[in-house]
């Protein structure tokens, strides 16, 4: 996330050694989209693994064996 949104909103060479009033926002924006994106991967991916876990006791318990 650090070198993805540096590399996206804080030029190659720069003159400054602060940061510009643009440079934050677009710095805030790309880390609060990062951070929503992490948060949606991640309730999806326990979504799925739930939905694995029930459909493996389905099978066992179809098959015979727990």
């Amino acid at each position: 996330m650090t070198q993805a949104c540096h590399r996206k909103c804080v030029p190659p060479h720069y003159k400054d050694a602060e940061l510009s009033k643009g440079e934050c926002v677009c710095l805030d924006r790309c880390v609060a989209k990062y951070l929503e994106v992490h948060e949606r991967m991640g309730k999806k991916l326990t979504e799925l693994s739930l939905q694995d876990e029930e459909l493996l006791k389905r099978v066992q318990q179809g098959t015979g064996t727990a």
